[in-house]
């Protein structure tokens, strides 16, 4: 056990913020996954997930912790939180930084650049921000700028305290955390369902394939859950392009396909920046392949 981390992990709770054990040294929840569940204890009644398992229990965390120096993990949506991301550049390392890309965003738009708890994290920084009341975001990826993802609902973060490939994720400055910006809500909202953009000349999608595709994408991500070690990233490639005939037919937004891809993505262990390119590569191959919706006999 790590005393330091068993202390960080208790003062999260003692915000009110869910916490869980993450593999030491390392992001992934150190939680068993649907396909190795027992079916006993937390999960007699059928399989809980990390963001359903995650707690503000002192007596279970004393517990979970003694067995191990687990790392830490944040689950965002349940904590009343949503956490903005900003990462530096994996691939290109002349991109700029998405403190930079968020300073500069600003700035376009006449805003200041927002203050709050801040962690610094391995690669970058993490704004933590309270939810609004009034919306139920989910995660995003480069949706506000690239190099910027965000973590609400179906999302963690790694808590300070832990530390990621010899990095200590630890508060910079202030810890006072501040409300989620009007402006960036706007962003992060997803658009209404009642008033989609209108296209007149595209034909309108018919009920039943908005269903077909919900099911598919519901069947794609759970695909992706179940993937083992050293087949992640394949199937994560896989599932998507299954999915992209659906985004190039009209029957699901792209933004719907990659966030849902991203989280699962990311839930498994996979890199934020090789899910984002696996899946833009995935999306871009299929939706320039696709043949054209075969007509109802």
């Amino acid at each position: 056990m790590s005393t330091h981390l068993l202390t960080a992990a208790l003062e999260a709770a003692e915000r009110g913020w869910h916490v869980f054990p993450l593999r030491p040294g390392g992001k992934r929840p150190a939680l068993h996954g649907e396909s190795a569940c027992p079916r006993t204890g937390p999960c007699t009644a059928g399989h809980l997930k990390w963001e359903q398992r995650a707690t503000t229990d002192p007596d279970r965390i004393r517990a979970a912790w003694s067995t191990g120096a687990w790392n830490i993990g944040l689950a965002t949506g349940p904590s009343g939180l949503v956490v903005v991301d900003l990462d530096k550049p994996k691939d290109d390392q002349d991109a700029p930084h998405g403190a930079a890309n968020l300073a500069a965003l600003c700035e376009r738009a006449g805003h200041p650049v927002p203050t709050t708890r801040t962690i610094r994290t391995a690669g970058g920084q993490h704004l933590y921000f309270s939810a609004p009341a009034a919306a139920r975001l989910h995660n995003t990826a480069g949706t506000i700028a690239d190099n910027i993802d965000t973590r609400a609902w179906g999302g963690y973060v790694v808590a300070a305290g832990s530390i990621v490939n010899g990095h200590r994720y630890e508060v910079q400055g202030p810890a006072l955390i501040n409300p989620l910006p009007g402006w960036l809500r706007q962003i992060l909202i997803p658009p209404h369902p009642s008033s989609p953009p209108v296209t007149p000349s595209a034909p309108a999608v018919p009920l039943r394939a908005h269903q077909y595709a919900e099911a598919a994408l519901q069947r794609e991500r759970e695909t992706v859950r179940a993937a083992g070690e050293g087949r992640r990233n394949t199937t994560l490639l896989s599932s998507v392009r299954a999915l992209g005939r659906f985004v190039a037919w009209g029957d699901l937004p792209r933004h719907v396909v990659e966030t849902a891809f991203q989280a699962e993505g990311e839930a498994v262990g996979l890199p934020a920046s090789e899910c984002r390119t696996t899946i833009a590569s995935a999306l871009d191959w299929s939706i320039r392949t696709c043949r054209p919706r075969p007509e109802a006999a």
